[in-house]
């Protein structure tokens, strides 16, 4: 008989404690970069080998990836049968993975029975309907095994309706709450987790990396003070590398005459300014006119190449690839335009997850505004103001209204600070 060697990854001092002293509920509210990924799949690939069966859920498929990979990879001299399609991690030794998506799935995990629960990002689960998924399909999964359950989450927001913030603070739902702040993985060098501190926006890095519940509602995330320089905005560059636009298209929803917005910005990556807001603008067109639109934006884009002196003058405009936007980039191409698609994997991201991926380079004040946009008013929907400030200053993490709320340009500010400034991080 053939011995196997099953090498489970050694879990830190930090999530060692953790699990000494688990119950059969666990709630981990961890800081960025503690481990949490390695604590589940090696919880999962443990009990798997051991021929139980495993629940992995996770808000979306996509959060599930990467556990998927790891354990694939750790278990793959007992592997029996795997379909990632379906979800499903068979072991010879007779263990069972199923991973689960729960933001559209109410029926997650139903009619299965699992010796173990683990819930991956649950902050990020859709308010109200976590709680009821939890309640009606995935505890009763462990109710003739007595299984024990799990669930990471760094926390996004102090939402008393999120399910996440409740199992951490409702002490009448009895789980057992570990606080694990990003210091605690010893691997983390404490001297670069200071330089983020300095880097970072404070209130992103008391919940980033802290792991605390922080309340956004009343603090306006893009001060525009941050965006000038001694108390006012500032010239255009009188040199810079390239300038190039980011469009953000109507029509994404169906609705064939909701806003386009545009905004054109100058970056430097070695001198002066890192980002200028040089211009913007919203117009309220039919979809099939964009392509007749655009190529007002690449004229004005030509132009303030010439003004600023740019050395590679004019970069092109970016767009999100989706719907109206995917139709401009492809006869962009097709017409030789320098147009082009916006990163899936940032276009992918929630507008809050979004917001604060470049807050840091906010918070350093790499991004300034021009006198010019910042004076200028357009009159879109009736409404004759500076759509652009208006939407920059009245963005709130986690506000329940946002839907309702003009956010064309905000998208666009955020995708230009992403584009051309620092790393993903922002730092």
């Amino acid at each position: 008989m053939t011995t196997k060697i099953i090498q489970l990854p050694i879990m830190h001092s930090g999530q060692n404690v953790i699990y000494a002293n688990r119950a059969k509920r666990n709630v981990v509210r961890c800081g960025r970069r503690w481990g949490k990924t390695l604590m589940l799949t090696t919880i999962a690939e443990n009990a798997a080998v051991k021929g139980k069966s495993v629940g992995i859920f996770t808000p979306e498929s996509k959060q599930w990836a990467e556990p998927y990979d790891e354990i694939e990879e750790i278990l793959q001299p007992i592997k029996k049968t795997s379909d990632r399609t379906k979800g499903k991690y068979r072991t010879s030794t007779k263990g069972k993975i199923d991973f689960w998506s729960v933001n559209d799935n109410f029926l997650a995990g139903r009619g299965r029975k699992y010796d173990i629960v683990l819930l991956d990002e649950a902050a990020f689960g859709k308010n109200g309907q976590l709680m009821e998924i939890w309640t009606k399909a995935i505890e009763p999964t462990m109710l003739t095994t007595s299984g024990t359950a799990w669930v990471f989450s760094t926390p996004f927001g102090n939402d008393p309706d999120n399910f996440f913030y409740q199992i951490c603070n409702n002490k009448e739902l009895e789980w057992k709450e570990f606080h694990a702040p990003t210091i605690t993985n010893p691997y983390v060098p404490p001297d670069a987790l200071e330089e983020y501190k300095r880097l970072c926006h404070p209130m992103v890095f008391r919940q980033e990396y802290l792991a605390e519940f922080v309340d956004w509602s009343g603090d306006c995330f893009f001060d525009l003070q941050k965006m000038f320089v001694n108390g006012l905005p500032v010239d255009y560059p009188t040199k810079c590398d390239g300038v190039y636009a980011v469009i953000d298209t109507a029509v994404k929803g169906g609705q064939e005459h909701d806003g386009t917005a545009v905004i054109y910005v100058a970056i430097n990556k070695f001198y002066g300014q890192p980002l200028t807001i040089l211009d913007w603008d919203i117009v309220q067109i039919d979809g099939a006119m964009l392509e007749h639109w655009i190529p007002s934006v690449f004229s004005r884009l030509d132009e303030l190449a010439q003004m600023t002196k740019a050395r590679y003058g004019n970069v092109g405009a970016f767009i999100e690839d989706a719907a109206a936007g995917s139709i401009l980039i492809q006869q962009g191409k097709n017409r030789g335009w320098k147009t082009h698609a916006i990163d899936s994997k940032l276009t992918s991201e929630g507008k809050d997850s979004r917001a604060i991926s470049v807050s840091g380079y906010f918070h350093q004040e790499k991004i300034k505004i021009s006198q010019f946009a910042h004076d200028k008013q357009v009159q879109f929907k009736g409404v004759m103001k500076n759509h652009l400030l208006t939407q920059l200053t009245s963005f709130r993490i986690g506000d329940k209204l946002a839907s309702k709320r003009a956010d064309d340009l905000l998208d666009c500010a955020v995708y230009a600070m992403a584009i051309g400034v620092g790393n993903k991080g922002g730092i």
